[in-house]
């Protein structure tokens, strides 16, 4: 099997994780610049941190996605949560918050508000890894994001169904990882409700596994059947 069609099988699993009552997508193409490794040698994920602003304290939850261009050469044209690699002699949670300013516009003054919520690291058997914590912090009171324009071309408020249902809908382009993390988040009703449930918790990485069997893949999650084989 050549590289591009492991890339689309690999991508189209992805879409099958999502859960019952949305809609499954067909996928005809990998994510964009995601390029499976076909060494054997697993590249060694960055350290990456990135920051779920979160509003709607006592009438409903929405999260900040921001969309980087289509012309990035890497998840162009995708909608994340803010958030990128760790510099040197930044902590995680440092680099959290410079991010969130450079791509949304907004500022955390006080980074004490941060609250650890997990921590994904991209599979072996995918060439550009990262290691990437992710922190969840309430908007600041009217905040407005703004964006840059460049690197950054839009930005919005959704409600994590809201979200995936566009997704589901060919709207919105999403990853894996933030598919997961907004069905997570689907859970709570509320910013506090979510923020209660998350201070105190132990982080315990995820790492995904892609799992080759003859033509095709399929990404396996810790505690899924065949993680472990």
């Amino acid at each position: 099997m050549n590289p591009q069609d492991s890339q689309i099988h690999f991508w189209a699993v992805v879409v099958s994780l999502m859960p019952d009552s949305l809609p499954q997508m067909d996928v005809d193409r990998p994510g964009p610049g995601e390029e499976l490794n076909p060494s054997g040698q697993a590249s060694t994920p960055r350290v990456a941190a990135s920051v779920i602003v979160l509003r709607g304290a006592g009438d409903g939850l929405e999260v900040l996605l921001v969309r980087r261009t289509p012309e990035a050469r890497f998840m162009g044209g995708v909608w994340v949560f803010p958030g990128g690699a760790v510099d040197a002699g930044e902590d995680e949670a440092g680099a959290a918050l410079r991010e969130l300013e450079e791509e949304a516009g907004v500022t955390v003054d006080d980074p004490g508000t941060l609250v650890r919520f997990s921590r994904w690291i991209t599979p072996a058997e995918v060439k550009i890894r990262f290691d990437t914590h992710f922190f969840l912090a309430p908007a600041p009171s009217e905040v407005a994001p703004v964006i840059d324009g460049q690197e950054i071309v839009d930005a919005g408020w959704f409600a994590p169904d809201d979200a995936l249902q566009a997704y589901a809908r060919g709207e919105l382009e999403l990853v894996f990882p933030t598919i997961k993390h907004l069905e997570q988040l689907a859970r709570f009703a509320t910013a506090d409700e979510l923020l209660d449930y998350a201070r105190g918790r132990e982080i315990v990485p995820i790492e995904p596994k892609v799992i080759m069997g003859g033509e095709t893949a399929r990404v396996v999650l810790p505690g899924e059947p065949g993680y472990d084989d």
